[in-house]
């Protein structure tokens, strides 16, 4: 019998042996016998619904996710069933964000915007990133993309994971309260877990200098909303998030006017490198599948 897949591209070629549905995220869930399927590769970016479609696979064995984190995709995989995720695929597009984040938060590019449209010219010097100590928290491959970043604009990098790796000159986030003070600017790239939910609460928050630029291109939840509205409310702090908790934000939210905060809706990862990079992971995967080898980047 020919094995299965549902993918969210038509132009992937397929190995010998496995045909294929197609299924893109943006119509309803696909209708029919879907008891032979196998392997399902999510679309990306489409929301909650194509995940509730792993419950209706009863041959499933594999489920490759195009995002990094995985953590709500694991309890919907039942057990038996391989989970992949989308590692390296989104390192340079949330790396170049990032960047341009601190960027136009250093080089306090939304005041001149505001500027031209009132054909404005009034100068004034900013701050920089060279030189700048920045704190990496979380140092997988998304982390250590934006650091090459970093260290090419000269900025100091100091490295922290969830457990110090001495020997990579990598901290571990114990020592978080003595390395915030240092901080001219923070950036997390860390997944959701119950470790790393509220990690920078208001104890966090405060333990940075005046003018400290806080940065999230990983999830929301890693901070906790109220306190990082009442440091940049204040003026004391500045924020420049791509994730935010809850989101979307509230539209009446006061982070979204606050002076020294800038907000994008969750695009770092979805820039135009991410398709080819990914239709390459999910050809070699099926190859895998077809040839009886192990997955890359599988799950626990």
């Amino acid at each position: 019998m020919t094995e299965r897949a549902i993918l969210p591209w038509s132009d992937i070629e397929l190995p010998e042996g496995l045909s294929a549905m197609l299924y893109d995220g943006t119509g309803p869930l696909p209708d029919g016998d879907l008891d032979d399927v196998e392997v399902y590769v999510l679309p990306y970016d489409a929301g909650s619904e194509p995940a509730k479609l792993i419950a209706r696979l009863p041959s499933l064995k594999l489920v490759q996710s195009l995002s990094a984190g995985v953590e709500r995709l694991v309890p919907l995989v039942p057990a038996g069933v391989k989970l992949a995720n989308g590692r390296g695929l989104h390192d340079l597009s949330v790396a170049e964000h990032a960047l341009a984040l601190i960027h136009a938060s250093q080089r306090d590019l939304p005041r001149w915007f505001a500027q031209q449209a009132t054909a404005s010219w009034d100068r004034e010097h900013t701050r920089s990133l060279a030189d700048s100590r920045v704190l990496l928290v979380g140092h997988g491959s998304i982390g250590q993309a934006i650091e090459r970043q970093l260290v090419a604009a000269e900025a100091v990098v100091t490295r922290v994971a969830s457990k110090a790796r001495p020997a990579e000159r990598v901290h571990g986030v114990g020592e978080l309260a003595e390395l915030l003070p240092t901080a001219d600017i923070v950036v997390l790239i860390l997944p959701e877990t119950p470790s790393t939910i509220g990690l920078f609460g208001a104890a966090e928050l405060a333990a940075l200098p005046d003018d400290a630029l806080v940065v999230n291109v990983g999830r929301g939840s890693a901070i906790d909303t109220g306190a990082l509205t009442k440091e940049t409310a204040s003026g004391r702090l500045r924020a420049a998030l791509d994730v935010v908790d809850p989101e979307p934000l509230p539209a009446g939210h006061p982070l979204w006017t606050t002076p020294g905060v800038i907000i994008t809706p969750h695009i770092a990862g979805g820039s135009a490198s991410f398709h080819p990079r990914a239709k390459r992971l999910v050809a070699e995967q099926l190859r895998r599948y077809a040839a009886g080898e192990e997955p890359l980047h599988v799950v626990g």
